[in-house]
């Protein structure tokens, strides 16, 4: 699947409302996806105000266990898959990489395949995602998200267009 716009995407957030909770790993209190998607989201707006991009990977990192329940292997593959177009390539490496442990982030990092700007964003959008599962956690709503992406994926289809990319 590939996105053709924010309204497109938005539309598939939505479908994460009451789509089940996701597992917690810590064995606590599970969230609703769409508010999972949510808190993530808005605990890297608070932790990095100025990457936007991040603050998007961590909106739509939910959506590949939407699209393929129960696949617990695949669904970074595919989230990044999806919005990729739509999103740009480093919200797509982003969604790729968040699934992987912290010790395959190092092999990565020392095989020269991810640099340490890299690697430490990732390991932010992890944290975001182990810590967005607060029940009762205001992190606002959908709507709040949409001019971020807007600007996302114009930045995205700029950078598509630019002459060499």
């Amino acid at each position: 699947m590939e996105l053709r716009g924010v309204e497109e995407l938005m539309d598939l957030l939505h479908a994460c409302r009451g789509g089940g909770p996701p597992a917690d790993r810590r064995g606590g209190t599970a969230v609703d996806p769409y508010e999972h998607a949510l808190q993530t989201a808005a605990l890297l707006r608070r932790g990095r105000p100025a990457d936007k991009e991040l603050q998007v990977a961590g909106l739509v990192h939910v959506i590949g266990r939407l699209l393929r329940p129960g696949d617990d292997t695949g669904h970074a593959d595919l989230a990044a898959d999806t919005v990729r177009s739509l999103l740009g390539e480093r919200v797509a490496r982003l969604l790729r990489l968040h699934a992987l442990g912290a010790d395959d982030l190092v092999r990565l990092h020392a095989g020269g395949w991810a640099d340490a700007t890299l690697v430490e964003d990732v390991l932010a959008l992890r944290h975001a995602d182990e810590a967005g599962r607060t029940p009762g956690m205001d992190a606002g709503v959908l709507e709040d998200w949409r001019t971020v992406l807007e600007l996302v994926a114009g930045r995205a289809r700029a950078a598509h267009h630019l002459p060499g990319a």
